[in-house]
């Protein structure tokens, strides 16, 4: 039963507290946690003080006790000639107790007090005192009691009990003291969570306007940065997310266009073609051997269409984080990528020297990028040169026989749909070098493009090596 309520309880203060704002959770949070601070104080304070001024008072009342033991000795037929009056001067009331639970009461006192069995054991064992809390006709009085002989033979207790109102006015007080001190506590500790949440969450409420911004204006705007604490170094890296975010749209729409660009031209010429063809199935306006020529050149406008199509999407697409890399062999992938190279220059022969490279990447990218390097020296070779494969300590270096790179176009020939004035007539994309660009980037290596003192165009890819026995290879 108390497990329900309490998730009930605890339900209920979830759902007050998730409803507000981030400012409004702390400072209800900052007010409870000082109300059960304050309230935990308080009650601690009210009962060591109502504990203190009690033993005050028990010991007050056990000397007053102790005092009238000698008069009421002295004469006990006639209570010691302790008046009454006396008595209620100072608000008190006498009684004996004996050791068979007689009892004696002051004459003409408003009370009589009933003693207890501690009250007749004290009388009996003639040792120690006791104090205890009497409640009568709506007075809360307390009550000691003290050993006397009245003679050797005749063991007695003497009762003394006074209204315990100036205790309780007292306690009164000091309890309302402590209740008026912990709200304004309580209250001055949440305006004061509530000022400071204000300004400590100034910044991440500026997020919150720039996120909105970037939401409905669509402008990756910068947020200020006001210092360097937490909340700083947030909006720092906010920023570098907005800057990253505007970065990759730009290359976003320069991409789009550029492949709008480039794909117009294939797409333009086969549409003339077709439409060509077309028209000469309802005429037939070509010569003979015009129609051949004309499917041919379709053919061949739609292979580079498929190319340009596939490299597009094999730089753009990002399954490359997706796929976990495994431990590959560099110079094997270099050695399949020879292969298809060779079916597209069979006349070009291929200089290998190869080392055992271990590392850890995809094979299937890493190909295609060695295949687009090979691709890139067949093309500009002469059909009877040579070209030079050399892969050593992690840097694979392709040297071929043609005219080289200006020096103009080095910077430039990793950009995409980028193609020197050399390159405008020979078939490609204008991708393939993006393509190994972006491969190196994503193994952690790097590319570079140079020429070679007697040679041609010279390309060197660097990866990371894995130290691994070559053991793992065999």
């Amino acid at each position: 039963m108390i497990s329900s309520w309490w998730i009930r309880i605890r339900r209920a203060i979830g759902r007050l507290v998730s409803g507000q704002s981030l400012q409004w959770r702390l400072a209800l949070l900052t007010g409870a946690s000082v109300a059960i601070s304050v309230l935990l104080v308080g009650a601690t304070t009210f009962t060591v003080t109502r504990w203190s001024l009690l033993d005050q008072l028990d010991r007050e009342l056990v000397q007053v006790a102790q005092n009238a033991t000698a008069s009421v000795a002295a004469d006990y037929a006639d209570m010691g000639r302790l008046s009454a009056g006396l008595l209620v001067a100072s608000n008190g009331l006498l009684a004996v107790v004996g050791a068979d639970a007689s009892v004696a009461q002051m004459p003409g006192q408003s009370r009589d007090i009933a003693p207890t069995p501690t009250e007749v054991s004290i009388a009996r064992l003639q040792f120690g005192s006791s104090a205890r809390t009497l409640d009568a006709d709506g007075v809360t009085y307390r009550v000691v009691a003290v050993p006397m002989r009245i003679d050797s033979s005749t063991p007695v207790a003497v009762m003394f009990a006074r209204p315990m109102s100036g205790l309780e006015t007292t306690l009164g007080t000091l309890w309302v003291v402590l209740l008026i001190a912990g709200g304004l506590g309580v209250a001055t500790a949440t305006l004061a969570a509530l000022w400071t949440g204000r300004a400590v969450l100034a910044p991440v409420r500026r997020l919150s306007q720039a996120v909105k911004s970037v939401t409905q204006t669509d402008e990756l705007n910068p947020i200020r940065i006001y210092g360097r604490d937490d909340l700083g170094e947030l909006t720092q890296s906010f920023n570098t997310m907005l800057r990253s975010l505007a970065q990759s749209r730009e290359q976003q729409r320069q991409l789009i266009a550029d492949a709008g660009h480039e794909l117009r031209t294939p797409l333009t010429s086969m549409r003339t073609n077709i439409e060509l063809l077309v028209a000469d199935d309802t005429s037939g306006m070509l010569p003979e051997g015009a129609r051949t020529e004309v499917l041919g050149d379709v053919a061949a406008q739609l292979g580079e269409f498929s190319a340009l199509v596939g490299d597009l999407v094999a730089l753009t697409r990002d399954d490359h984080l997706q796929r976990p890399h495994e431990l590959v062999d560099l110079a094997d992938i270099t050695v399949a990528a020879v292969e298809r190279a060779r079916r597209r220059g069979p006349g070009i022969e291929f200089d290998m020297s190869l080392e055992t490279t271990p590392i850890m990447g995809d094979p299937s990218t890493l190909e295609r990028a060695i295949t687009n390097l090979l691709d890139n020296a067949v093309k500009f070779s002469p059909s009877d040169g040579v070209i030079r494969v050399h892969l050593e300590e992690g840097e694979l270096t392709i040297i071929d026989q043609g005219p080289g790179i200006e020096e103009d176009d080095l910077p430039l020939v990793f950009d995409r749909f980028y193609r020197s004035d050399k390159a405008r007539n020979t078939p490609g994309t204008g991708l393939g070098l993006a393509i190994v660009a972006h491969t190196a980037e994503v193994h952690g290596g790097s590319v570079k493009a140079g020429n070679q003192p007697g040679a041609g165009a010279k390309f060197t890819l660097r990866l990371p090596i894995l130290e691994a026995p070559l053991e793992a290879f065999e």
